[in-house]
């Protein structure tokens, strides 16, 4: 397949210096197939790689994004698992199929990062790193599932083993946590909502959050969350801010509860008091996105369960800047650009 195709690249880091190129289509290589591009959903971590120096150890030019879905238009030599017409997502962690975390050979790559990103017309990846789009969301909608929809679904499901009738505080309303309350409450789990703002408390109630604390009136939430469960504390915290909100994460913490630490909101740094954690028998769990069976299990709820994805706002190619300029004002969910 011939021709030429926009893609939004770097050629040093630093998002002043994003350009719209005109380049040509890739050719599939061996094991790999070609994706038209239909959506790409922007996620925070746009915000550490562009504003950043971009990942020193991708290639230049650089192409930003991870999150993308669209239909495989063509076959390399010995690529068999998706026919042509098959509507795939990429999975973020490339080579994570299934299993723990490979840390050999410096971990796993990810789309957008140590691996080409995908904001562009077509792009030509491994047929290993796609998985089938589900049946019931358009492509807008199940571009958002690879980094935020799994990156919730890994915490609760794949690692944290959700059961109905458990409590769930997720923090903020933002892309993962959004996904938290509409996966954890569809699936019997009790949702408490952590924010500074009340049109966004009330907006997640909307989409199944039981409660909503109001982090600016309610600075100590920690109690909060304890009234709400007579004392006994959550059974699963997803910690998004990081820094010191990881102290009251711990003392929200119900006897043999999780902490899922994903956000980097204040830092990469955290500190908290040991005591709480002793007294609750409590787990805290690195969470990176997930793996490729993992994100097959996501598709499969998402179809199961009606899942709609919360979309904010969608974008042209061509506005990706400005979609970059409403992901530092803090969406209501995902920003997705329509690329075809």
């Amino acid at each position: 397949m011939g021709g030429t195709m926009k893609r939004w690249q770097l050629l040093q880091g630093g998002r002043a210096n994003l350009e719209l190129a005109e380049v040509a289509i890739p050719r599939p290589g061996p094991g790999e197939v070609l994706i038209r591009v239909s959506a790409v959903s922007l996620n925070y971590r746009e915000k550490l790689v562009l504003d950043g120096a971009g990942y020193s150890d991708s290639s230049r030019p650089f192409v930003p994004t991870s999150d993308m879905a669209g239909e495989v238009v063509a076959a390399g030599a010995g690529a068999h698992r998706f026919a042509e017409g098959a509507r795939v997502i990429a999975n973020f962690q490339t080579d994570w199929v299934d299993g723990p975390l490979p840390r050999a050979n410096g971990g796993v790559r990810s789309l957008g990062g140590s691996a080409p990103g995908v904001l562009a017309e077509y792009v030509a990846m491994p047929e290993s790193w796609l998985v089938a789009s589900p049946r019931t969301l358009d492509d807008l909608q199940a571009s958002t599932l690879p980094c935020a929809g799994l990156t919730a679904w890994t915490a609760l499901v794949e690692l944290g083993g959700l059961r109905p009738g458990q409590t769930v505080v997720t923090q903020g309303t933002g892309g993962v946590s959004l996904f938290a309350v509409q996966l954890a409450s569809a699936m019997g789990a009790r949702v408490i909502v952590l924010s500074g703002d009340e049109d966004k408390l009330s907006r997640a109630r909307a989409l199944g959050a039981a409660h909503g604390i109001h982090r600016r009136h309610t600075p100590d939430w920690e109690k909060a969350v304890l009234d709400l469960t007579r004392g006994e504390g959550a059974d699963h915290i997803l910690e998004l801010v990081g820094g010191d909100n990881l102290a009251r994460s711990a003392k929200a913490l119900a006897s043999g509860g999780r902490i899922s630490l994903i956000g980097v909101l204040e830092g990469f740094e955290s500190r908290f008091p040991v005591l709480p954690l002793l007294q609750s028998q409590g787990v805290i769990q690195g969470i990176l996105v997930g793996h490729r069976r993992g994100l097959e299990n996501l598709v499969r709820a998402a179809d199961q369960l009606s899942l709609a994805p919360v979309v904010d706002t969608v974008y042209s190619l061509a506005e990706f800047p400005k979609a970059l300029e409403h992901l530092d004002r803090g969406p209501f969910g995902k920003l997705v650009i329509r690329v075809r």
